[in-house]
């Protein structure tokens, strides 16, 4: 299997596995607060984060890989899931799975600004065709306006994709699980006192509430960032982040089968053109730094 498809296969499987984020954020919000939850899920994983650094013994970060670090650690060790949990107390998961279509427009910037990726002008033309797609999806769906949780969801898109990229590169030295690690032990400190001062009485939380921070905890903030760090490296940060045009649409499956929200006509046309656009931008050049 050639190198660049494997990091397409691993980015895919990521994709899958975070489409789950937000529908999994409504149902812990069921129970949980969601500064709590954006931190919570924070300070589990990190706990699990630490113990996985201590038994394989992994090396520690250089101090450029530290300050690398420190931007995966903005978006998500903190933006991504804060801001996507106080947004999901006001929109539809699958509103906001289309809202966060356009990350890989922006992963593909980050990495073209940061990491001397050259995507094609051609390749540009297909993401930003995709990226288009995703919103103006969204503003039917909002019967044309823009709720303030949007804003919050473009706020998880900017953090979110920097660190993807920033991790997709770091993971190239340090390897997928533990960019995450380390980025999630950094933040660890930081996620003590809110995760605290926002929790509830536990005895209270429901099984489904359970289901889904458990599941944002330990598969959206950790596991599934296996798959994807690698892909990226693998593939390229503008390449793999491309397979993020089809996250919105499997998060509205999801939607639909866990929490009852509707797919119609119109969702599922969306979705062929998302794929086709994504289909059609594989075939374009990305020049890569070595």
């Amino acid at each position: 299997m050639k190198t660049e498809t494997k990091g397409m296969l691993l980015g895919l499987i990521a994709v899958a596995l975070f489409s789950l984020t937000l529908p999994a954020t409504r149902m812990a919000l069921q129970s949980f607060h969601p500064l709590f939850i954006g931190t919570g899920r924070g300070l589990l994983a990190a706990i699990l984060a630490g113990i996985y650094l201590f038994v394989c013994k992994s090396r520690r970060p250089t101090f450029l890989e530290f300050k690398y670090l420190l931007l995966v650690v903005m978006g998500v060790g903190f933006g991504f899931p804060i801001f996507t949990a106080l947004a999901m107390g006001h929109v539809d998961a699958s509103h906001g799975g289309v809202m966060l279509g356009i990350m890989p427009l922006t992963t593909a910037a980050v990495g073209a600004l940061l990491f001397k990726e050259r995507p094609s002008l051609g390749f540009w033309i297909m993401a930003l065709i995709g990226s288009a797609l995703v919103i103006v999806f969204s503003l039917i769906r909002g019967n044309g306006s823009l709720h303030w949780a949007d804003m919050a969801l473009l706020i998880a898109v900017v953090t979110g994709s920097t660190s993807y990229a920033v991790g997709g590169y770091l993971s190239k030295s340090l390897g997928g699980l533990q960019v995450i690690s380390w980025a999630l032990v950094i933040a660890l400190p930081f996620y003590i006192v809110p995760a605290i001062w926002f929790a509830p009485v536990f005895t209270d939380v429901s099984a489904t509430a359970w289901t889904g921070f458990l599941y944002a905890a330990l598969v959206s903030q950790f596991l599934g960032f296996l798959p994807w760090f690698r892909g990226l490296a693998l593939g390229g940060i503008a390449r793999v982040g491309q397979t993020q045009l089809i996250q919105p649409f499997i998060t509205i499956l999801f939607s639909a089968l866990l929490l009852g929200e509707t797919i119609d006509a119109m969702t599922i046309g969306f979705a062929l053109a998302v794929f086709g656009v994504v289909a059609t931008g594989r075939a374009f050049n990305i020049k890569r730094s070595t």
